[in-house]
């Protein structure tokens, strides 16, 4: 009966490990190098990221036409905002639009009104621009009332 068992789990094991394996698709394995969060400053203003981005405690100079809305990047998190993430929101925009402001305002038929800059940003860029991106963000435990009733 021991073997019996000993079998299944490791049959069981086996099967969760095969359904580990990632796909073509998965960004296991993906990193780009460390950035330069001073040359990310230039390429935010170069690229006119703020046109509809401000960061949060900086004073940046407003671009020449301004978006229709600023979101606000950086500042206090309660989660960790990855490099995967921020990547992720730079070149593909529509894949999460930005959370806390009226749909109207950031997106059209569900597609992000934030520029696609695949086309015209070098990946230097990109790398430098994720490094800015990160510095300017605090993570912070968030602060909670319990009630421990009568």
């Amino acid at each position: 009966m021991g073997d019996l068992i000993r079998t299944a789990i490791l049959v069981v094991c086996a099967g969760v490990l095969m359904a580990c394996d990632p796909s073509p698709q998965s960004a296991l394995g993906f990193r780009l190098p460390a950035g330069d969060p001073n040359a990310g400053q230039v390429a935010f203003l170069e690229l006119q990221c703020t046109a509809c981005h401000q960061i949060a405690g900086l004073d940046l100079p407003a671009a020449q036409e301004p978006g229709p809305v600023l979101v606000e990047l950086g500042g206090q998190v309660t989660k960790v905002r990855t490099y995967g993430e921020l990547v992720t929101s730079i070149i593909n925009p529509s894949h999460r639009l930005a959370w806390g402001y009226p749909q109207e305002q950031v997106s059209q038929d569900g597609e992000s009104l934030m520029r696609v800059y695949s086309e015209i940003m070098t990946v230097q860029q990109l790398i430098d621009l994720v490094a800015f991106l990160q510095s300017h963000y605090e993570v912070v435990i968030p602060e909670h009332e319990y009630y421990w009733g009568p």
